[in-house]
């Protein structure tokens, strides 16, 4: 009997230190080029986001955050607060901060890390810094934050996503001085290269965002993206996935792959897009799936199947 209690023990233990991610690491620091924890060693932060909380708000609750800790052994889940759209922000400022806390409240309970990020293609600067204040009230002193404050800046130039974004940061960094902040750069976090050139300056543990979909954006994407981390930018990779950058077509198994040895040989954190179950390629989820987890195979997607075993298999040591 005294062996079965060992394996017992052995096995709790382990499912103990992964629930406690965030206890395991602390607060997280960006040192040089890299993700660092409490003690300065290197991190690597995996796992989904959310989709649009104003198209998919059934997802939104602690069920799900759990169900993705637990069984897809996500480190790191994201919240998208949709801005622009019906019941996004602008208009139901409200519901739309219920849907974000309940997720960010959940990540927090669970002991994982957890991205806010302000999911919009458009400067808003005003609403934006009022939202960001209250986040960084409520969740500041937690190390489990990690703020987005631009997911895909489309159009603007990179001189005018700076601006935003050091308007933005100050605003956090007056009430939060140290959880990590990311920011995008122009063509949907494609143009990398800009801010590698003229970074932002005077504030620390500031990461920048890189987004692929591995069906369009191919080596050019990773060498851009090299050349950035050779230059000493920070780079994390907010949202990812398979498939075409529409969301949509067939997945290309072999370049996200490459992708995937690509993120892992460097030790990029990386969050695959999306939990959600429209009707496309990237919403990892069938109609058929409960809105707070316990999902089973038949409710996952192909994409949902495959970035489920990616996440067990890479985060197993967390």
């Amino acid at each position: 009997m005294k062996w079965l209690l060992a394996i017992w023990l052995l096995v709790a233990g382990k499912e103990i230190i992964h629930a406690q991610a965030v206890k395991k690491h602390g607060a997280l620091r960006v040192q040089g080029t890299r993700l660092v924890d409490k003690d300065g060693k290197p991190v690597q932060l995996r796992g989904m986001s959310f989709g649009w909380h104003n198209f998919m708000p059934r997802f939104y609750n602690a069920g799900t955050v759990k169900w993705l800790h637990e069984d897809w052994k996500c480190t790191v889940v994201r919240a998208a607060i949709g801005v622009e759209p019906d019941k996004g922000y602008i208009k139901d400022s409200v519901g739309s901060m219920a849907d974000i806390k309940a997720v960010v409240d959940a990540a927090i309970n669970e002991g994982i890390y957890v991205v806010i990020d302000w999911h919009s293609h458009n400067i808003r600067l005003n609403e934006a810094k009022t939202f960001f204040t209250e986040m960084a009230i409520r969740y500041g002193k937690y190390p489990n934050v990690i703020y987005e404050i631009f997911n895909e800046p489309d159009f603007e130039t990179w001189e005018e996503v700076k601006s935003y974004s050091e308007e933005v940061i100050k605003t956090i960094r007056a009430i939060d001085p140290d959880n990590i902040i990311l920011v995008g750069d122009p063509r949907w976090d494609q143009d990398i290269n800009l801010p590698a050139a003229d970074p932002i300056k005077g504030y620390t543990n500031l990461m920048y965002t890189v987004h692929f979909y591995a069906a369009t954006h191919k080596q050019w994407l990773r060498d851009r993206t090299d050349e950035a981390i050779k230059k000493g930018l920070p780079i994390f990779i907010s949202e990812s996935a398979g498939m075409e950058a529409t969301g949509d077509g067939p997945i290309n198994y072999e370049e996200w792959q490459k992708w995937i040895d690509w993120m892992e040989a460097r030790g990029l954190s990386w969050i695959t897009w999306s939990v959600s179950d429209k009707d496309e390629t990237c919403s990892v989820l069938e109609k058929s799936a409960a809105p707070d987890g316990n999902w089973k195979e038949t409710d996952l997607k192909e994409s949902g199947i495959k970035i489920r075993k990616y996440l067990r298999k890479y985060n197993a040591n967390e």
